[in-house]
């Protein structure tokens, strides 16, 4: 296929933030695909808080992006040619791509997408295909909520947190959520009817974390490490369950990444510290599908999605997650289908 595509390419690894030299946005021929791959016009592009790690050269859950590769991201897009059995013209797809307009992908590694019931296709790969399983096996599988249990969520306005939350409520848990701005505390509260609010950057979280959990801590669902880890832990109740989603905190830092203060909880209180990838569980989608979907339908999960129009956009946009000015699932708008 003749044209031009634009592909953000990495240029040299971040050493704190990530800066307007560590991508380069290149004009380059659309590739044509091999045996077994399809071409993909990239619709919309996931940014997400594990695009930094894949930028480091540190030990990871899967390769980091080489230099001089294509920028890694989770794509929906449109097949526009297929040399691989099972795929057509046409067919909208999701799965692991690249920052780029067009992509020449291996279709073993993609899925087909349709609108589920009501939702837009945009609402259906953002929320039931990306964020919706993070939050439901984290908190399902391996937090394992009890009613009556205290639940603690960081980052609780943001994709995932957002969603584990009203997870836990739907499943009788005190829920208790931080964010970092008035404003999302007020939809924490206002609207996800949270029981507990914290606003990290204006707050002593430790002191808030001590008020607003006064029966202490059974869950933590973690989206950041560091010092609220440290707060969180000492307030951690017997067999406590702490599920690590992320460490965002940590992943603009230099050098080597300190551990908790406070580990000693972990052996005293007899603590479950478990952190898993969302890809650890594509066996089990449908399940996921199974509960999200109607709590969708019957208004009991709402979210937020903060869309950015442009791919040339994506190395200023991906910046808010890491400085918290996102408000919900963060999306580039590549090429929305008519």
């Amino acid at each position: 296929m003749a044209g031009q595509n634009r592909v953000w390419r990495l240029s040299r690894r971040p050493k704190a933030e990530i800066t307007p030299d560590v991508l380069s946005l290149e004009r380059e021929p659309v590739p044509a695909p091999a045996d077994g791959e399809v071409l993909v016009r990239v619709n919309y592009l996931s940014l997400d808080p594990t695009n930094r790690v894949w930028m480091s050269d540190i030990p990871q859950y899967m390769p980091p992006v080489g230099l001089g590769e294509v920028m890694r991201g989770l794509i929906c897009g449109t097949v526009i040619e297929s040399r691989a059995p099972g795929f057509s013209e046409g067919d909208v797809v999701g799965g692991l791509g690249g920052w780029a307009d067009y992509l020449a992908l291996p279709a073993r590694g993609l899925n087909k997408l349709a609108p589920a019931a009501t939702l837009s296709l945009l609402d259906t790969w953002a929320i039931l295909s990306l964020v919706g399983p993070t939050a439901y096996f984290g908190l399902i599988d391996i937090g394992q909520p009890k009613s009556g249990e205290t639940l603690v969520v960081t980052t609780a306005a943001g994709a995932v947190g957002s969603i584990a939350a009203q997870i836990g409520k739907l499943k009788g848990c005190y829920v208790v959520g931080l964010a970092g701005t008035d404003d999302k505390c007020a939809w924490l509260k206002e609207d996800l009817k949270l029981d507990g609010v914290i606003n990290y950057k204006t707050e002593d979280v430790a002191q808030a974390l001590r008020r607003a959990c006064p029966k202490g801590i059974d869950i933590y669902f973690d989206n950041v490490g560091g010092d609220i880890l440290d707060a969180c832990l000492v307030l951690m109740n017997l067999k406590g369950r702490i599920v690590t989603c992320g460490l965002i905190s940590t992943y603009n830092a230099e050098g080597a990444r300190g551990g908790p203060k406070n580990y000693a909880a972990i052996l005293m209180q007899r603590l479950r510290v478990q952190g898993f990838i969302v890809l650890d569980y594509l066996h089990r989608y449908p399940e996921a599908m199974a509960a999200l979907v109607p709590w969708l339908m019957e208004g009991k999960l709402k979210y937020r999605l903060d869309v950015v129009d442009g791919l040339e956009n994506a190395v200023t946009a991906v910046k808010r997650l890491y400085t918290g000015e996102n408000k919900g699932k963060l999306v580039i708008a590549v090429a929305p289908p008519t």
